[in-house]
Parts: structure tokens; sequence; C-alpha cells
């Protein structure tokens, strides 16, 4: 057995609401936009009141290149890793020496060596610790990073994972995009990093711990890769999002549910909570109705939605932090954690509590 023993978050110290980053979008592409209303109809359905976003909104205008963009990642992704972590392991009561993996996912920048071993320097980390670095899942990826550090402390029970997600997805905005999928990412996407200690079952917790992993499961589904993802070039990152995405949900995560509590001998009135990915209200109403879940029981989600936008990898674990904070369900009780990212694919995670 896996157990959770921390989440904690980290923000950039700026957030701006919804209406003051359409009116400096709306400035920037001045001359450019030809229906400001469209974008600020857009911007008022995600279901976002403000984001946390890495730079100061007057400072996006001056960066010209990806190379620039990217720099900023990095110097900002080294700042909140290093903050997520440590508030992580105070939680937790453990030191960094006890750090025996540390993976990190992301899908907004990009840098080799790689975040982790930038952090591992900075943080003075184990020089043994093993390093993942995962990029490309997306959104799914919080989720599919939990999962993994669940393999590595199974296998090593005595050893304690750091899972970190760091999405800057401000620092991916397209300048020359005037597509509906980048107005509505422009309106959706914040800034934030979140990590997760999982201990195994031989390492004495000093504190109250978060709950257990008992089994996790992937998805994926053949031939739906131009559902959600990037499209690289000179640029950056083009960002690509179909409005089948419901559908593609809609249509599998039921089935995958079922199949995944069936595994596990369980029926799904034994579920009594459910920390689902804020991919936006498409995606969310998807979600519930595929596992059959009221707005009521996913509120926190909408909550999270509400407050920072959609995080991609990192808004399930901002989900799994409010639950154990502040609706942290009935011990023995059991929880689904789930996501969903480009593949198209799923992952769930058993949990109790």
């Amino acid at each position: 057995m896996s157990q959770i023993a921390a989440v904690a978050s980290a923000l950039p110290p700026r957030y701006y609401t919804q209406q003051e980053i359409f009116d400096e979008l709306v400035k920037h592409w001045e001359g450019d936009l030809e229906n400001p209303a469209l974008l600020q109809r857009f911007h008022q359905r995600v279901g976002v009141d403000g984001r946390y976003f890495a730079l100061p909104l007057e400072e996006y205008a001056g960066l010209e290149r990806w190379g620039a963009f990217n720099a900023a990642w990095l110097r900002v992704a080294e700042e909140l890793g290093e903050e997520a972590i440590c508030r992580a392991l105070e939680t937790a009561g453990l030191g960094k020496e006890q750090i025996g993996a540390l993976l990190t996912v992301t899908v907004t920048g990009v840098a080799s060596p790689s975040l982790d071993a930038h952090l591992c320097n900075r943080m003075g980390l184990p020089a043994d610790v093993r390093r993942t670095p995962i990029f490309g899942l997306g959104c799914v990826a919080g989720a599919a990073g939990l999962a993994q550090a669940s393999d590595y402390v199974r296998a090593y029970p005595g050893k304690v994972a750091v899972l970190l997600s760091v999405e800057l997805c401000s620092l991916t905005w397209q300048r020359r995009d005037f597509s509906v999928a980048n107005f509505i990412a422009t309106g959706l996407f914040g800034d934030g990093a979140a990590a997760v200690i999982v201990a195994g079952d031989q390492v004495k917790l000093p504190r109250p711990a978060g709950p257990a992993i008992l089994a996790t499961a992937s998805n994926f589904y053949p031939n739906t890769e131009e559902a959600m993802g990037w499209d690289i070039g000179e640029e950056g990152f083009r960002i690509v999002l179909s409005p089948e995405v419901p559908a593609i949900i809609r249509k599998h995560l039921p089935e995958d549910l079922a199949a995944f509590l069936a595994a596990n001998g369980l029926r799904r009135d034994e579920i009594t909570s459910w920390v689902l990915h804020t991919g936006g209200p498409k995606v969310l109403e998807a979600m519930a109705d595929g596992a059959g879940v009221t707005r009521a029981e996913c509120a926190l989600s909408w909550d999270s939605l509400r407050k920072v936008g959609n995080l991609s990898s990192a808004s399930v674990l901002f989900v799994l932090e409010d639950t154990i904070r502040e609706r942290r369900p009935a011990p023995g009780s059991y929880g689904i954690l789930a996501a969903m990212g480009p593949g198209f694919c799923s992952q769930l995670v058993l949990l109790r509590w």
C-alpha cells in the first residue's frame, strides 16, 4: 500500500480578474481582434473568476520569442516548485533528505537538464534521488504522476516519492492565434504548482496522513490524438482543443469506471468522494455525467475552477488538497481521483480515507 502523506500548492503572487485579463488582451490585439465581444463571451462562460499569472500582465507583450517565454517558465517553475515541495514536506513532517524519488510533470515548458535537476541543485536534494521528468501528458499528468509515484513506493516500501506538477499556462499564450480554441484557452487556463508526498507502508509518518492509494488504472483511446494537445511550432505551444472532447469523455468514462471498480471488488455506491480534474465547465460536466456524480458531490472541483482556473496537470492535485483540508471524507471510506488529457486518455486512482 502507498500513502499520501501531504499535498501542498504554490501560486504566483499576481492575481488578475477575468475582466483585467480580457482588457489586457484587447489592448494587445487592438486592430487585429475583429470581434472583442466574442472573446469576452468565451471568457464569461468558462466559470472562472480570475487567475494567478507567472508574470505581471504588462510584461507579456514584451516577450517576442518562444525562448523568452520558456526562460521565464524555467525561472518561475523553479521558484514555485521549491515552494510547493517545501510546504508539502513541512506538512508531512518529513525532511528533504528522505526523498527517494522526484517525479516532475509539466506541459507548459521544456528544459534539459530537466526541471527536477534544477531543483536538486537549488534545494540540495539527495544525490541518489531517482528523477523522472514527464512531459506531454497534459491535464491527465497529475493523476498519472500520482499513479507512478505510488508504483515506486510499492516497489520500495521504505521510501518516499515526491510528485511535483508545475504548469504556467499563461506562458504558452499565442498572440497571433485568433481561433476559438485559443480564445477559450486565454480565458480558462492559469498558473500554479502542487506537490504530493507519497510514502511506502514502511515509512513512519510523524503526522496524520492523507488517503491510501489502493489501485490505479490508465485507459488510452485509440485514434483520438487530435482531440487535445499542442501544435508545436516556431512560436511555441499552440492549443489544440476539439469540441468533441466532452463526447469522448461521456462515451468512455462510464465503462472505464465500471471496469475499474469491478476489478477492485467495489460497487459504485461504495464511492463516497470524488476528486475530478477541473477541465472547464463542459469537461467537468462530462466527467461528472460519466461518473454519475452530482454537482454537489464535485463542488470542490467547481470551486477550484472558479478560483484559479484550469491549471492543467496541477488542477486535480489542487482539488485533492482542498478535499483533505476542507472536506475530508470519513475514515475508511472510498474515493476516486480522476483526470483526462491528451492521448486521448483517462487516469483513475482509487483512494481509501
